[in-house]
């Protein structure tokens, strides 16, 4: 019998040198090291996620204590498990709970973790792809989910998508066409316009497209249905000019946590703010997701060996660097 805990791996490590200056290292660790979960998983992909960003910048809002391990997502193969749940050799997919956030995550080679947030890789997809998708696609697709559960069908009018060229707009932008809808996608990034529409999005705006509504109690109903990825006051200048009975799926806050809002949207024209979580949703909830994602035409950014890349963050920009074994999928 094999024993695990005596074996090394690499991993992503973000270390605090310096207050409030983070370093993040490619090193050895110990699976001796890893927290006493049953469950150890051999990583073969994961992907890089905002959260993930602000966890490897010190936000202490995301992880607490440092030396550190980002990743939010992973798949693997099993090692060992002590609860029984699982083979060895048995191929999980994990996304959220505490992985990545406190709890060592997807950033490098092993995991060890509870098997209750683990669940077998759908059928239909591969490991590169489920990291393609990962917590993004799982995100965009309970976006979706929200609108179809609160009655929108394509014939209702345009869905406007905010953060479209991120990793859960596009991926939404691509679910609502697929679907039939009319996607405006919007973005801040208009030279990647292409590659939205090639994902099927009706049309592509700029996000000062909303940003006259600001000073308004309410807009002009431009859109029947919503998908929001960023926050702040975009969440509420969308609120303001959605149609009557409408409602947005509110995901993001890339832009802020906070918005000023008004009751006349809601009482004059009943919009509906749909909130999305899908950090705790139950995992026999997230196991009804998988094979739908097939065929929705998302690339990815990615190669085997030697890998480098950049993630973009408000504050800056760093470089993760990975020699050999593992290939990261990137989200953004």
């Amino acid at each position: 019998m094999n024993n695990f805990r005596d074996e090394s791996f690499r991993a992503i490590r973000v270390e605090e040198v310096a207050v409030g200056k983070f370093d993040q290292l490619l090193v050895e660790r110990q699976v001796c090291d890893l927290p006493d979960n049953p469950l150890l998983l051999a990583v073969s992909h994961s992907s890089l996620n905002f959260k993930d960003a602000m966890s490897a910048f010190g936000n202490r809002s995301i992880t607490r204590e440092y030396p550190h391990t980002p990743g939010i997502d992973a798949v693997g193969k099993v090692l060992e498990d002590h609860s029984g749940t699982y083979k060895p050799g048995t191929e999980l997919l994990v996304t959220g709970y505490d992985l990545g956030m406190n709890t060592p995550g997807g950033l490098a080679e092993m995991i060890a973790i509870p098997p209750k947030w683990a669940l077998p890789l759908p059928q239909g997809l591969t490991a590169r792809e489920s990291m393609t998708l990962g917590t993004a696609g799982l995100t965009a697709a309970l976006c979706v989910e929200k609108l179809l559960e609160s009655g929108a069908v394509p014939e209702d009018g345009e869905v406007l998508v905010t953060g479209a060229t991120g990793g859960v707009g596009s991926i939404a932008v691509a679910l609502l066409a697929k679907l039939g809808f009319r996607v405006a996608a919007v973005t801040g990034k208009l030279e990647a316009a292409d590659f939205l529409t090639n994902l099927g999005a009706w049309k592509v705006l700029d996000r000062d497209t909303l940003a006259p509504f600001a000073s308004k109690s309410m807009a002009k109903p431009l859109w029947a249905w919503a998908i929001d990825t960023v926050g702040g006051e975009t969440l509420f200048n969308v609120i303001k000019s959605l149609a009557y009975g409408g409602g947005v799926a509110a995901c993001g806050m890339a832009s802020g946590a906070q918005f000023h809002a008004n009751v006349f949207p809601f009482i004059l024209r009943g919009i509906s703010l749909l909130g999305v979580d899908s950090v705790e949703l139950p995992i026999e909830k997230r196991a009804r997701f998988g094979s739908g994602f097939r065929g929705i035409g998302i690339s990815v950014i990615s190669s085997a060996g030697s890998l480098k890349i950049f993630l973009w963050s408000r504050r800056r920009s760093f470089l993760l660097v990975f020699i050999g074994g593992m290939e990261l999928a990137v989200t953004w």
